[in-house]
């Protein structure tokens, strides 16, 4: 994983993303290890940042990164499995704060499972 992390973190810096935050997420949640969120300066740039993540996970042995978002390039979503990489044009970011959302003490999601209902 930590080729994976380092080949991310150089194609976000390459892209010249923006406000780059690495959350770690072992141990919160079992979606992922890692969470990136990185922003980009419009839907273009939005575009060439994940398009460069998702050829970097690849070239880091991830054979079939999903990749969702492509479209618009609001919120571009790669899942390389343990890493997760979030790009936001600025505003759209803003609006959604995952890093509220997930850099905060949360309930280990076993125990949530284990609760009666």
């Amino acid at each position: 994983m930590e080729k994976l992390t380092a080949a991310v973190l150089t194609a976000l810096d390459d892209s010249k993303a923006e406000e780059i935050v690495s959350i770690d997420l072992a141990g919160k949640t079992a979606i992922a290890d890692t969470m990136f969120i990185a922003t980009g300066r419009s839907n273009t740039h939005v575009g060439s940042i994940a398009d460069r993540v998702l050829k970097a996970c690849k070239a880091a042995g991830v054979t079939a990164p999903r990749i969702e978002g492509l479209p618009h390039c609001d919120w571009v979503l790669v899942d390389a499995g343990d890493v997760i990489i979030h790009v936001f044009r600025p505003e759209v970011r803003q609006f959604y704060n995952l890093e509220k959302m997930w850099s905060g003490d949360r309930p280990n999601e076993l125990e949530a499972e284990r609760r009666p209902v």
